[in-house]
């Protein structure tokens, strides 16, 4: 059996991922960070790791080109493959939320700005809200101050660029943590070295296997 093979995230969470694996002593390459390869092997030989967007995770994970996968809950959500979500890391905490305006508090919802119109469009399902989805790449922040929708979908973290913006929080749709998933072939093909795996992680995060 070859090397487990890990996707991980580029960007806001990778450095608070590595530290998590390196506390629960899993062998993690010296130029992590550093390098400009997307595929990396650990010291001893026991793990691969992809690097890649955050949005990318999943898919690698589903179609097996990775055993396992750390990624954000909000990428999940919005991605909606078929994987097993095995352990919350606890990291890289933030909400997603319904956002607007705080003097359209009462206005009659129509559209709605997001880049993530999957997770959006469910919300408001669920709701019996029939609204029209809008996808924005970036910027989503303008879409109230512009007309183009009365509210907008995105995640909060602190809170800070929503003040600076004019905009405040109306509900929130979810809490978003970062979150361990395994392929589904993988998991009972190598279920002794994800279990294996998941336990080092255990030891140092609260939480649990969420199958």
């Amino acid at each position: 059996m070859g090397p487990l093979t890990i996707a991980l995230t580029k960007g806001r969470i990778m450095e608070d991922t590595v530290r998590i694996l390196e506390s629960a002593g899993i062998s993690v390459p010296a130029d992590i960070h550093d390098s400009r390869r997307y595929i990396l092997t650990s010291p001893d030989g026991k793990f691969r790791f992809i690097l890649s967007k955050p949005t990318d995770v999943p898919t690698f994970v589903e179609y097996g080109s990775a055993d396992m996968g750390i990624v954000g809950k909000d990428v999940l959500l919005e991605a909606n493959r078929d994987m097993y979500e095995l352990l919350d890391l606890g990291i890289g905490y933030c909400r997603m939320c319904v956002i607007g305006r705080p003097e359209m508090a009462d206005a009659t919802i129509t559209r709605v700005a997001t880049k993530y119109p999957r997770i959006a469009t469910d919300f408001f399902r669920h709701r019996g809200q029939q609204v029209e989805v809008v996808y924005l790449n970036g910027s989503v922040e303008l879409a109230p101050h512009v007309g183009l929708a009365e509210r907008i979908v995105d995640l909060v973290e602190t809170g800070r660029t929503l003040k600076e913006n004019g905009l405040v929080i109306f509900e929130e749709v979810a809490s978003i943590t970062t979150r361990v998933v395994a392929n589904r072939m993988s998991f009972r093909l190598k279920s002794a070295v994800i279990e294996e795996f998941c336990q080092k992680l255990r030891s140092v995060v609260p939480g649990g296997v969420q199958r």
